[in-house]
């Protein structure tokens, strides 16, 4: 018995959803995501390349910026071939080994972000309530170490999540709704009792992006309460100015994270087109928005990017 379980386990795929109802339009679709990925590829590598050659921008914002870019291209190569083999192709299938290192590469690059968002809060936090000890505190060294914790807090917190996953039997109806491969939908698939994939996930969830985004309201808080302590007023808003790019991605990530979640957990009734809609801004958004938002607050990188496409 448990060796035609182990046979079924290993030839089982899963089916990955594009749009129902628009296969007539899915070439169209291709041709628009594609256009997408390639502005969020350029657009994070252009912010990669100009922060390794400017010196000028080798302090901690944009050290954290280039982190964020980093993980921004990380997820768009873990779900572009599943996408666009569905839209170009019709290639729906996916093995679950494929399933499971996808869910792996996409969780935990988000928590990454996630844990980066945090740091670019702290970096402001810094910057704003404590201003002459920032270059003492963000040093090169220190900022090197907290990004390797960031990686090794994600890693420990989703490795367990495909080894879980790997222990159930798949016999139920092996659609996704989604173009990519999610925690929450493939343990909706196994035939066993999930509770504890379904109590370590939400544990998971609470204890990264629930504490992260509740780390960075707090420097918020904390930023407002020592700005208003100024007494000028054109130092205040100088000093917001700086905090309006980071606020803004800040609200792209969560926003549609924190929905997606909580419509994959406990919105049962919810509508299909109400999940795709979300499960792609939450994908494709924060990616596509992050370079171009910073840029165009940032005179510095914004000038530097004119001068090298000038060039």
């Amino acid at each position: 018995m448990s060796t035609v379980n182990d046979t079924n386990f290993n030839s089982a795929v899963f089916l990955l959803t594009g749009i129902p109802g628009q296969e007539d339009a899915y070439l169209w679709i291709s041709i628009l995501f594609c256009l997408i990925y390639i502005i969020l590829i350029a657009g994070n590598s252009v912010i990669l390349f100009i922060t390794k050659i400017d010196p000028s921008l080798h302090e901690p914002m944009y050290i954290f910026l280039s982190m964020l870019a980093i993980t921004d291209l990380g997820i768009s190569i873990a779900t572009i071939p599943t996408i666009l083999g569905i839209f170009l192709f019709n290639s729906r299938e996916i093995s679950l080994n494929a399933c499971f290192a996808q869910l792996f590469f996409i969780h935990l690059l988000q928590l990454i972000e996630s844990s980066v968002l945090l740091l670019m809060a702290f970096d402001r936090f810094v910057a704003i309530c404590n201003p002459l000890r920032y270059a003492s505190i963000l040093t090169l060294p220190r900022i090197a170490k907290m990004g390797l914790v960031c990686v090794l807090r994600g890693v420990a917190m989703i490795v367990p999540l495909p080894l879980l996953l790997k222990r159930y039997q798949y016999c139920q109806a092996n659609v996704l709704s989604h173009s990519y491969c999610l925690h929450q939908e493939v343990m909706k698939l196994a035939c066993s009792d999930i509770t504890v994939n379904s109590i370590y996930g939400l544990s998971a969830s609470l204890l990264t992006l629930g504490l992260d985004s509740l780390l960075i309201f707090f420097s918020y808080v904390m930023i407002f309460k020592t700005v208003l302590s100024v007494a000028s007023k054109v130092e205040s808003l100088r000093a917001l100015k700086t905090c309006i790019s980071h606020l803004c991605i800040v609200l792209l990530f969560y926003i549609p994270e924190i929905s997606l979640s909580v419509i994959h957990r406990f919105g049962k009734g919810s509508s299909h087109l109400l999940q795709f809609v979300l499960g792609y801004i939450n994908l494709l958004v924060p990616p596509l928005m992050n370079p171009i938002v910073y840029s165009m607050k940032s005179k510095h990188l914004r000038a530097r990017i004119i001068r090298l496409f000038i060039k």
